[in-house]
């Protein structure tokens, strides 16, 4: 005799008029699936195969890690190219008197004071301050030769520059030999000179203990010392360089023509703008301050270099991971067919079986996260120390990284979910059990 099926709604009436309480087996459809069974269920599942739990999770953290340690490298990497950037390039200004257009050509509008390396020293930023100018000898020969032999050739005049003390410092010179002259050669105007190394060779001056002279004309000059790697004036190499004070005394110098600074990192537009009100303050706009270039754009743009390459590499990475994620749980699937059967045949819904392998993939991509961004931490700052760089990292890209993990791992499981929330619970029985 076949027994009729009865309808929940029936049995539910049923036990309703007779106040008795329903007693439903777990695993039925009445059964809700709540949190804490598909944390249960997820648990158990991510931790009944350690082995393969462990490859799974080295596949993200590989991923997460290399994306770390590839952030983590282009931003110091272009915080050390942009520092090196900055160093040499951001650190020279250049004052001139302001010229304007006439009838005879350019002429000067304004003047640099005789107490140039006072004034600009003053300045915040200002690190070295010196001041030069061409000097007209007229046709007074220049020699190391005291007569004047007319049979000899004829060689080309070496330049004659007036230079401040503090010029040397201000261009980064280098002294080969003997020194530089000081504040006082340049008071007392003593007729010292210092060489540029090719200066020095063509007159053939190499050593200043036996107290060498340079004749300008019919004056001698005692040469105090010869100057090599002027890298920002490297026209000086060739010059002969007089004290300011001498230039004045000696063959009337009338005005400073250049002044070098050195000044410190970020400095440049501060200088540039106080720079005419401390020479000029009645007419700052007679002189002409050559700040450096501002560098944000090409920090910029190498920084953004950089980072496309190492993202590019941290990509792929992470996309192994994710593949190897969606692999092993796919291949989970393919396994637990017959757990999956069993538990639809006691009542699981499609999105009970669907929500528990998003939530396994899910907790073990934020495992990997969690590992791979803690090690790629730890590779930035060791690299860094390697190179005695600075380690430049953000805080956020450490923890978005931990939780993209998560969100790869979500993603990866998701096709696996789908495929076994479409697993029938009979052919599943049938097949797999």
């Amino acid at each position: 005799m076949r027994v009729p099926r009865l309808r929940l709604p029936a049995v539910r009436e049923r036990h309703a008029a007779r106040g008795t309480r329903r007693v439903v087996p777990r695993g039925s459809a009445m059964d809700r699936f709540g949190l804490r069974d598909l944390l249960a269920e997820s648990a158990y599942g991510i931790a009944a195969r350690p082995g393969r739990l462990v490859l799974t999770v080295l596949g993200t953290v590989l991923g997460i890690g290399s994306l770390v340690v590839t952030i983590g490298l282009a931003q110091t990497a272009a915080g050390q190219i942009s520092r090196q950037f900055d160093a040499v390039a951001a650190t020279q200004v250049v004052v001139e008197p302001a010229t304007a257009q006439s009838a005879s050509g350019q002429r000067a509008t304004g003047r640099i004071p005789w107490d140039v390396e006072d004034r600009l020293g003053r300045l915040a930023g200002v690190e070295q301050v010196g001041a030069l100018a061409s000097v007209d000898v007229g046709d007074a020969t220049i020699t190391t030769v005291p007569v004047h032999d007319p049979s000899a050739a004829t060689l080309a005049q070496p330049p004659v520059v007036a230079a401040t003390p503090g010029l040397l410092a201000a261009v980064r010179g280098t002294v080969v030999t003997g020194r530089w002259f000081d504040a006082g050669h340049d008071e007392r105007a003593d007729r010292v000179v210092v060489l540029g190394s090719r200066a020095a060779t063509r007159l053939g001056v190499n050593r200043v203990d036996s107290q060498p002279s340079v004749f300008i004309g019919d004056r001698a000059y005692t040469v105090m010392g010869i100057v090599d790697d002027l890298a920002r004036r490297t026209d000086l190499l060739d010059a002969v360089i007089l004290p300011v004070g001498t230039a004045r005394a000696d063959f009337g110098l009338g005005a400073l023509e250049q002044a070098q600074v050195t000044i410190a990192v970020g400095a440049g537009p501060v200088v540039g703008e106080q720079a005419p009100v401390a020479l000029a303050p009645n007419n700052p706009e007679t002189i002409d301050v050559q700040t450096p270039p501002e560098a944000p754009a090409v920090r910029a743009q190498v920084q953004a270099d950089v980072n496309a390459i190492f993202l590019a590499l941290g990509a792929v990475a992470l996309l192994v991971g994710g593949l190897g994620i969606a692999n092993i749980t796919l291949l989970s699937v393919r396994e637990r067919v017959g757990e999956i059967g069993l538990r639809r045949a006691l009542g699981a819904r499609t999105s009970d079986i669907g929500r528990q392998f998003l939530v396994e993939s899910a907790v073990i991509g934020l495992l990997g996260g969690l590992v791979g961004a803690t090690l790629g931490v730890g590779v930035v700052a060791g690299v860094s120390l390697a190179k005695h760089w600075t380690p430049i990292l953000d805080t956020w890209v450490t923890l978005a990284a931990a939780l993209l993990g998560g969100v790869i791992g979500l993603l990866a499981g998701t096709y696996p979910a789908l495929k076994a929330a479409r697993v029938e619970p009979i052919a599943a029985l049938r097949g797999g059990a």
